[in-house]
């Protein structure tokens, strides 16, 4: 159908150009009668609108289409890893992280409780 392939944006631009070309006194496409004109008070909009509506406006609208590129599609070389590989790179981090926790001294629980230290009290 004729409404359907314009966009409400397109519309407006059809009927606005058309409503300024009959308040310019140009003449109608179709015929509407004294009395149908007296309705619409003679408003170059509503009869821009019943124009549109009717299919008789020779104004036509180009739409522009991106353009269409054929290149050809780059695959990026993925490494693939196999199971045996990730548990060796596992137990390597595993390893590093055990020597820098013995540069480190970690802290044990047992070293944390020695109960010795009046330093701090909760009685104070």
């Amino acid at each position: 159908m004729y409404l359907d392939q314009f966009t409400k944006y397109e519309k407006a631009r059809i009927l606005g150009a058309r409503a300024l070309q009959i308040a310019m006194n140009a003449p109608l496409l179709i015929k509407i009668s004294e009395e149908d004109l007296e309705k619409i008070k003679f408003d170059a909009l509503k009869i821009a609108e019943t124009e549109f509506r009717s299919e008789v406006l020779p104004i036509s609208i180009k739409k522009p289409f991106p353009e269409k590129k054929e290149e050809r599609l780059k695959r990026i070389a993925v490494k693939t890893i196999k199971d045996n590989e990730v548990e060796e790179k596992e137990i390597e981090e595993e390893e590093e992280i055990a020597k820098e926790g013995e540069i480190m001294e970690l802290a044990n629980p047992d070293d944390e409780q020695d109960g010795g230290d009046s330093s701090f009290s909760d009685t104070e």
